[in-house]
Order: C-alpha cells, then structure tokens, then sequence
C-alpha cells in the first residue's frame, strides 16, 4: 500500500497494488473408464453416426501447503479452489454429473472459470489454505453424445484410459497409440498409457499461465476488476497432446462410388480395348461414334450407380445399374458387332469386369493385389490373341482372290 496524492483533489489516497490471478494444478492420477455405445440416425436419405460415450472418471490430487506459496503469505488473498473439466463441446454432455471429493458431493457449475480450458464444467472444492499437504481422490460420471470421434488429453501425472465399443471398425489417432487393444467383429477395446515424462504438460501449463497474473493499481474501495485472464499464445500446444478413436467405416457408399470413379478409366479402356480386338480379329469396322455411344453408356453407369445406392443400399443398386448397362450396351453391340453370338460374348466380358470391379471396392486389404492381378491377366490375354496377328498389313486392303481360267490363256509368239 501506498499513499499518493490526487491530481483532481488535490487529497492524499490510500492506494494499494493488486496481482491477480490463478494457481493452476494437474492431478497426480488422472483414470477414465468409458463405454462408447454406436446410434445410426436418419434424415431423409442421410443417415448420420453417432456415439455416447458413459464414462467413470476419477483420480486424485495434491495441493501443495499453502498452495505452494512459501514466502508473505499474508499478502494473498485464496478463493474457494475448484475443479475444472474442459470439454470442447458442451452441447453433447447428456447427464447432470456430480463431483465426489471424499464423501461429499459437489454439482458441476457451467463454464470452466479458465480462458485457456475454453467450454466445460467446474465445480468448488470443500478446501481452504492450509499449511499442510492436502490429498484428496476426485470421481464422476460423466456421458457425452458426439459423432465420428472422442479425443482425450492425458492431464495427469499418472494417465490411464480405457475405451470399450460396439464399433467394429476403430481408427487411433493422435499422439499416443494404445497400449493395449482388441478388434473384432463385435467391437473394440483400448488402452492407453502415459505420464507426464511423455506429455511433458506441467512445463507447457506453467508456460501457459505464467502471464495470466496481471498487476493492478486501484484505490481503496473500488471494485476489483476481472483479470482472470490466461494468455492463448502458449496455450495452443497444451491441448494439443491428445489421442482418441475415429469410428470410420471403410467402405461406405459414397467411398464404394467413390473408389469406382476412380476406376473409370480404366474400365472404358478395357472395354474399347475389346472394341479394337473385335476390329483387328474380326475385320470388323467400328464407327468412332459407336465407340462414343458405348463410353456414354458406361459413363452413365456411375451416375446410376450413385443415385440409386441412396435409396437401395449399395450392393442392389450395383447390381441394377451394372445390369442395365450390361442389357442396353449387349443389344446395341449385337448390331454393331453383326451377329448376337458376338454381342452376347462381348456382354458377358463386360459382366465379368463389373463384377471384378465389385470385388475390387468391397475389399478392405486386397483391392491393390486384386487390380494388379485383373491387369496382369488383360495384358496376357491381349498378347495371346494377338500373338499372330500382323500389326503391320493393319489398314492395308486385302487384295481380292485371282479368278482366271486356263482357257483364256493364249500364247503370243
């Protein structure tokens, strides 16, 4: 405290300096037990997935004596020490949890009271100053809805996570693998974990709020401004050391159209390729406008292929969108190829690379070895039909067979 005098009243006032701020702690043991149950909701043609993830969270603490101030400590000034969970989407929190410190029950308040933890809970701690070490073991319940993924920060010394789900396909991620882990059919199970040795949170902490003490002049008997504010510029990294799980499915419609897309290419080549056997072998022309009409057919298959499987589902509309493509395209070749022995054979090619190409987008693990092997055996193919043919007498005429009777023959001398 200090006096000065004031400019404007020309009086002595008593002012005193103020730093405020706050004493940030991580828990020693920080356990989370959850059970993420998978819910399919529609809308329309949509459908959408989501989770809610009931979890068992507990740990404890350990507040140092006096908070860790070990010098004037008759200059500060404790509010009531609380608990805060940060959580980046309160929408999704469906029960009312309640804190159990010892066996004494605290309701979550909304809001974390820290700028850095963003949106979440809190709750006041039965605490005061004291000049011992406190201990104190800390548990809730807490369920969440969310979509596509959960991701958790390791924020104790001593993290241990557990994750079981109905979700068959599971993806890791973030910076910490599991542990442990099981997948099948029925679902998956984890765990994770770590310590702060790994996380390295307690330095990226006291970066993080080290300049959330502010010094504030103010006359005696003013009110105390709110300056509880922690900087966000090192606060970035510290949520950053997180892991969780993505529930993917890996082959989805739109991924199945997707990948057949990519994959039309190569289809209309295979199949004009077949068009150019039939020239080179048969001796057929084919118009380049014929040739137009049968890439617009299968073209056209894509589009089938996506509208129908929002209402179908993906295998049926696959299979009605190949059939149509196949039936119209074999009675066109039919007449362009002149004979229907030739058209039918042609369809039922053009049917098996369908279902090469079905093969292809429902595998998981062989799509690439079942591609490599389908252009292996086009390639061999090609080359043993081919394997006489003269490439070079290729658009030269044929000259007509000689016809000449020995009768006509007359000899001049």
């Amino acid at each position: 405290r200090a006096w000065r005098l004031d400019k404007a009243s020309q009086q002595r006032v008593l002012q005193e300096r103020e730093v405020r701020g706050r004493l940030y702690f991580l828990p020693e043991v920080f356990s989370l037990d959850g059970q993420m149950r998978t819910e399919l909701r529609h809308r329309g043609i949509y459908e959408a997935r989501l989770f809610h993830a009931d979890s068992q969270v507990s740990g404890s603490f350990v507040l140092p004596a006096n908070y860790g101030i070990s010098s004037d400590l008759g200059s500060y000034r404790f509010d009531d020490p609380l608990l805060a969970v940060g959580i980046s989407d309160v929408r999704g929190i469906e029960n009312a949890p309640k804190l159990k410190v010892g066996d004494e029950l605290r309701d979550f308040q909304p809001g974390t009271q820290s700028q850095f933890l963003g949106n979440g809970v809190h709750a006041v701690l039965p605490f005061k100053a004291s000049d011992r070490e406190q201990r104190f073991d800390y548990s809730f319940e807490l369920s969440l809805l969310g979509s596509s993924r959960l991701d958790i920060t390791p924020v104790g010394r001593d993290s241990q996570v557990k994750l079981v789900s109905d979700w068959p396909h599971p993806s890791f991620g973030g910076e910490f693998l599991p542990t442990e882990r099981s997948v099948s059919n029925q679902g998956f199970s984890a765990r994770w974990r770590t310590s702060f040795f790994a996380t390295n949170l307690e330095d990226q902490l006291r970066a993080c709020t080290a300049p959330a003490q502010v010094d504030v002049a103010r006359a005696v008997g003013a009110d105390d401004p709110d300056i509880s504010r922690a900087s966000t510029a090192e606060c970035s990294q510290f949520g950053e050391h997180r892991f969780g799980v993505a529930l993917v499915d890996p082959v989805d419609q739109y991924l199945k159209t997707d990948r057949a897309v990519k994959y039309a290419l190569l289809f209309i080549v295979l199949t004009f390729a077949g068009f150019f056997l039939f020239e080179v072998l048969k001796r057929l022309s084919v118009h380049p406008i014929q040739y137009a009409l049968v890439g617009m057919a299968l073209a056209l298959f894509y589009l089938l292929l996506l509208s129908l499987s929002e209402h179908l589902g993906f295998e049926l509309a696959y299979l009605l969108s190949a059939g149509a493509c196949v039936g119209l395209i074999g009675f066109y070749l039919c007449h362009v190829l002149h004979s229907l022995w030739r058209g039918a054979g042609f369809s039922l090619g053009l049917a098996g690379l369908y279902g090469m190409l079905y093969a292809l987008l429902s595998a998981e693990d062989y799509a690439l070895l079942m591609g490599s092997l389908l252009l292996f055996g086009v390639l061999g193919g090609v080359m043993v039909l081919t394997r006489r043919l003269d490439w070079y007498g290729i658009g030269k005429p044929r000259g007509d067979d000689l016809e000449f009777s020995l009768d006509d023959v007359r000899v001049q001398r």
